[in-house]
C-alpha cells in the first residue's frame, strides 16, 4: 500500500474525526471511501490499490462511533456532508468522487446532494435506498435491526446479532473475502467488536429520515449491486435508481454482497473516464 497519512481532526462542535489519506501529488484527482457498517474506516488494500491503477487518490475516515471518530448519537445520514468537507479542507482536496459500499453508500450520496460543489459523481455498491416507498425488506436475509432501528435507537440498541457467519452471504461472498478482499473482512469483525455504537447509529440513520433526498443529487451516479445480495438486495439499488435524476445501474447477476466489490476497479475507471469528460 502506497504511504498514507492519518490525521485526528477537530471539528467545531468538539469531536474528532479520525481520517486517512494516500500521498499525492498536488491535483491528483481523488475519491472519498465510505466504509460499510462495521468498519473502521482505514484505508483497505483492494481500495488502494484499484484507485491507485486509475491514478486517484483515496481520501477515507471513520464515521462518527467508528475507528477513533467521537460518537455522535442521533446523527442522520446527511451529517456525513459537513464532516467530509472538513476531511477534504484537512488534506487539501479541492473536490473528489463519493465511492460508498453498502452501508457507506447512502452517505456517499449525502455528499452529492449536500456538498454539491465539491462532489464530482457517486458510487453506490450494494447501497440501501431510504426506507419508505418501497418493500424494502423483501429477500434480505437478516431484518431484524433495520426493523428495530424504526422504531429507535433503544429499540436497536437492544437487538442481538445472530451468532455465526453473517445471514445472507453466498459463496462467492466467502470466496471474495478469502481472497482479494480479505482485508475487508479482518477489519470489519474488530470493528463490530471494538466500535458497537457504529452499527446502531448507522442503523436508525438507514431507517430515519436521511436529512436529503436522492432527487436532490445531480451529480452522476453509478449504481452497482449484486443479483444474489440477501443482506441489501438489488431491489435497493432498483429503488434508488428511480429517485435518482441521473444514475445508472450495473447489475452482476452472480455476485452477493461482498462479491460485488470485485467491480471496484471498473467502478474507479468509470470515474476516471467521467473526469475526462
Amino acid at each position: 500500500m502506497p504511504d498514507a497519512t492519518t490525521l485526528d481532526l477537530p471539528l467545531p462542535d468538539g469531536r474528532h474525526l479520525r481520517a486517512h489519506a494516500t500521498a499525492a501529488d498536488a491535483g491528483t484527482a481523488a475519491v472519498v471511501w465510505h466504509h460499510g457498517t462495521p468498519q473502521s474506516g482505514a484505508l483497505l488494500a483492494p481500495v488502494v490499490d484499484a484507485a491507485e491503477r486509475c491514478g486517484l487518490r483515496v481520501v477515507s475516515y471513520g464515521r462518527p462511533s467508528y475507528g477513533g471518530s467521537t460518537p455522535r448519537p442521533g446523527r442522520t445520514v446527511g451529517d456525513a456532508a459537513a464532516d467530509v468537507r472538513a476531511v477534504l479542507d484537512a488534506f487539501g482536496v479541492d473536490r473528489a468522487a463519493s465511492v460508498g459500499a453498502s452501508g457507506g453508500a447512502p452517505h456517499a450520496l449525502a455528499c452529492a446532494a449536500l456538498l454539491p460543489e465539491r462532489t464530482t459523481a457517486v458510487v453506490s455498491i450494494a447501497g440501501l435506498a431510504p426506507l419508505d416507498g418501497f418493500d424494502w425488506s423483501a429477500g434480505m436475509a437478516w431484518d431484524a435491526a433495520l426493523r428495530a432501528a424504526t422504531r429507535g435507537r433503544t429499540e436497536r440498541a437492544a437487538v442481538v446479532e445472530p451468532a455465526g457467519p453473517p445471514p445472507g452471504f453466498v459463496d462467492a461472498d466467502w470466496e471474495a473475502l478469502a481472497g482479494p478482499w480479505a482485508a475487508l473482512g479482518a477489519d470489519a469483525g474488530p470493528a463490530g467488536a471494538a466500535f458497537p455504537d457504529g452499527p446502531v447509529d448507522d442503523d436508525v440513520a438507514y431507517a430515519g429520515p436521511w436529512g436529503f433526498s436522492p432527487a436532490d443529487v445531480a451529480a452522476p451516479v453509478l449504481l452497482v449491486h449484486g443479483g444474489r445480495d440477501a443482506v441489501v438486495p438489488a431491489a435497493h439499488s432498483h429503488r434508488l435508481l428511480e429517485l435518482l435524476p441521473d444514475a445508472q445501474l450495473w447489475l452482476r447477476p452472480r455476485d452477493g454482497h461482498v462479491s460485488v466489490l470485485r467491480a471496484l476497479p471498473v467502478a474507479f475507471s468509470w470515474l476516471t473516464e467521467l473526469d475526462r469528460g
